[in-house]
């Protein structure tokens, strides 16, 4: 068993292609919404038909807030380093630290001796890779004081001055597969990125760890201390397999980031949103269990015994919210569920609501005999986690609004800046959620078979009066965003009047917290019982 303790991570791996440039965009924005860590690219400079790799990164990287981005990997050859370390160092400190080094030597000689490299052979693409790898640390190092100087046989810095220093430590990760580039990984790279598909078997995975390890113990450095990541494509048999085999990966070979190769939308979403979960909680559990094993008989890896000489299986629950024993008097759905959605505080700002909140229907609750399992609690928790990323923009807005107000942004800005929202973008076909489910797979369905309000009405024929009152909010609610960007229109002409433009927030902030709070009362316990597309649950 090899498993190196790292938290797990799970990133995607999407293909840049030009035709259609807006869709590795979307696709990224869909996984950094579905709770994913990570986004990579290809890398391949002398593709015609792909975007530039650098370039996509970071529009990316500006069109989203959390997840990290990366190079998967970085064509060498193609990219000097010391320009290449500066790139990275400025888009790490453009993104607030999202930013992380994937390098490989390069493939494809012809075409990259096309496009203008030095054909080299793989020796000589690891001496050269070793020689980039100190230029680029070198650029970083801001610290030492002194100009830069490598003197390498393939790639040179002869004075170089130094820096940025990026927003944080950047990793450098390798694409490696041959003793010589593993060996380089154990003494100099914070990462190993190999793909599951250049492979032969998992017995690969074991050999490659023994020889970083030896590296690095050799080099001085801690093997823990080198992250493991693999790109994987998805196993065959559905998501329990593919839950299983993850595990398998990351508890005895010590795998610690899956990067799915995907470019579709429908497994990005399984893969955040069912697999990615199932799989930490089932390493947590093992791990809490070897720990218990430890501290019971201070040896790894073996069981404290029985009377009877059997092992006590003392596993902990598994962390996170799930069914806690038997049903408490006065406990509600949500106390089992061990989700709370968002209470509404009945503030309002403004003098009236476009409707009538004591109209609103309300569904039946669940009786004490449904019980939730951890993968539905997160299913719930999610409605509430997408919810407060447009709580946390409608502060965003209200902040907009002042520095307009103290002449800080033009008109022309702020309405750029409303545009962009998620909350002005998905027109509020189920709210938040379709901000990054069903604007994405309507590239490839229809809405009507692909949204979640359709399936919720097929699944519980209780919910369809809930559902037809969340439709008729969501268009209000539009509406009211709409004023407001009529508001700062009127405000130019106007500029001392803030009248209109007060009241038109007002609204938004009265209607988007009433209604937000509503629909998690109403909706979060049905997604977790029911999923949020057919054969979700």
């Amino acid at each position: 068993m090899t498993d190196y303790g790292h938290d797990l991570q799970f990133g995607t791996f999407h293909t840049p292609i030009n035709q259609q440039p807006q869709q590795a965009v979307t696709l990224a924005q869909l996984s950094e919404a579905v709770g994913l860590d990570l986004v990579t690219f290809q890398d391949h400079p002398y593709q015609p038909g792909f975007l530039d790799t650098w370039t996509l990164l970071s529009y990316v990287a500006a069109r989203t807030e959390r997840v990290h981005l990366a190079p998967n990997v970085a064509n060498l050859p193609l990219r000097q380093p010391a320009v290449l370390a500066r790139s990275a160092a400025s888009l790490d400190l453009l993104s607030n630290g999202r930013f992380e080094l994937g390098l490989g030597t390069g493939a494809f000689w012809d075409a990259m001796v096309a496009m203008g490299a030095e054909r080299l052979s793989p020796g000589e693409s690891v001496r050269a890779l070793e020689e980039a790898i100190a230029i680029i640390r070198g650029i970083w190092a801001v610290e030492d004081g002194s100009v830069l100087r490598v003197d390498g046989q393939f790639h040179r810095a002869v004075g170089a001055k130094r820096g940025p220093a990026p927003a944080h430590d950047v990793g450098i990760w390798l694409g490696a597969y041959k003793p010589r580039m593993l060996r380089v990984t154990g003494r100099l790279a914070d990462g190993w990125l190999p793909s599951e598909g250049y492979l032969q078997s998992d017995d690969d995975l074991r050999v490659g760890n023994e020889i970083i390890d030896e590296a690095a113990d050799g080099a001085g450095r801690e093997p823990r201390d080198i992250r493991r990541l693999l790109n994987i494509t998805p196993p065959r048999g559905g998501t329990d397999a593919w839950v299983d085999r993850l595990t398998e990966l990351a508890l005895d070979y010590g795998v610690d980031t899956f990067i799915l190769a995907a470019d579709d939308p429908d497994g990005i979403q399984v893969f955040g949103q069912e697999v990615a979960p199932a799989v930490r909680e089932l390493v947590a559990t093992a791990r809490q269990y070897a720990d218990t094993r430890v501290s019971s008989t201070g040896t790894p890896g073996a069981a404290p015994e029985s009377d009877a000489g059997g092992p006590i299986l003392t596993t902990a629950a598994p962390a996170g919210p799930g069914p806690a024993g038997p049903v408490q008097a006065g406990e509600t759905q949500y106390d089992r569920l061990g989700v709370q959605p968002t209470p509404d505080d009945g503030t309002r700002l403004g003098a009236s609501m476009p409707w009538d909140e004591s109209t609103r229907p309300r569904r039946p609750e669940s009786g004490p005999d449904v019980t939730y399992t951890p993968r539905q609690a997160q299913m719930g928790k999610h409605l509430i986690d997408v919810h407060d990323m447009l709580r946390s923009e409608l502060t965003q807005v209200r902040s907009i609004i002042e520095q307009v107000k103290n002449a800080t942004m033009d008109v022309g800005s702020a309405r750029s800046a409303l545009n962009d929202m998620t909350m002005k973008q998905n027109n509020w076909t189920l709210g938040a959620y379709c901000s990054r489910y069903c604007a994405t797979v309507t590239q490839h369905h229809s809405l009507e078979d692909a949204s979640v309000f359709p399936h919720l009405r097929t699944a519980e024929r209780s919910l369809a009066p809930v559902l037809d009152r969340l439709e008729e909010e969501h268009v209000v609610i539009h509406d009211v965003i709409e004023q407001v960007d009529r508001a700062l229109v009127e405000f130019v002409s106007d500029p001392d009047d803030f009248t209109r433009l007060d009241e038109a927030v007002d609204a938004l902030s009265d209607t988007l917290l009433s209604h937000l709070s509503y629909e998690e009362d109403q909706l979060v316990e049905p997604l977790a019982r029911l999923g949020y597309y057919p054969g979700q649950a």
